[in-house]
């Protein structure tokens, strides 16, 4: 049984799971996982067993949980400080960790009206209110960051950091959905698709059998 244990949602669903698992697959540390299926009558009780606020993921270290994606990953990052999941440089580091956290809190819409779902196709579905000013608003994000700092390799600052994790399931959302990407925002787009481990979350979302209506067209 290794130390950490990682408590999750459907990973056909849950984007906030998927941001943690990819953070702890890229410093390498070994960890357990618990799936809980989201959106049935026992989801709430199943998740209060291992985490009070009601909310997954929870990361589970010894005695201690942690809570809320960003909190895990920044927990990650002082567990496995050669992992590299923030940038070496002080002003790229500052720019990772504010897109993340824009991400963390902001983009309402597209949450809302293209939800993660990433064993289906819906193309040209989800072009709510809102929604195409968040994906230019994101995709604006991803050219600044792969100009300014992206020199070194295909991810936003180079290599993958934390940020990467923050907008993979905006990947899948946007291949779900057939958002039309420029040349920089696609190959970033790929970069991340690519990732062994995101083909084998990915695998495992297409092999499961729940199905939450709500994130269905």
């Amino acid at each position: 049984m290794a130390e950490l244990t990682l408590v999750i949602g459907n990973k056909n669903y849950s984007s906030w799971s998927l941001r943690p698992w990819l953070v702890l697959r890229h410093a390498g540390l070994e960890f357990d996982e618990v799936l809980i299926a989201l959106s049935t009558n026992g989801t709430k009780a199943e998740i209060l067993k291992h985490s009070a606020s009601g909310r997954l993921p929870a990361l589970k270290h010894g005695d201690l949980t942690v809570w809320d994606s960003l909190a895990i990953c920044e927990y990650v990052a002082e567990l496995k400080p050669d992992a590299g999941l923030w940038p070496q440089d002080r002003a790229a580091r500052a720019l990772a960790r504010s897109v993340s956290a824009e991400m963390h809190t902001g983009f309402t819409a597209l949450r809302q009206h293209m939800p993660m779902n990433i064993r289906s196709s819906f193309p040209n579905e989800g072009r709510k209110p809102g929604v195409k000013e968040e994906i230019d608003r994101i995709t604006s994000l991803w050219r600044q960051c792969r100009s300014r700092h992206g020199t070194d390799g295909p991810f936003l600052f180079g290599s993958f950091s934390i940020a990467d994790a923050m907008y993979a399931p905006v990947v899948t959302r946007f291949r779900t959905y057939g958002v039309a990407l420029g040349e920089v925002e696609q190959a970033y787009a790929d970069a991340i698709w690519t990732l062994p481990s995101m083909k084998e979350w990915a695998k495992s979302a297409s092999d499961e059998p729940m199905i939450i209506d709500s994130a269905e067209f």
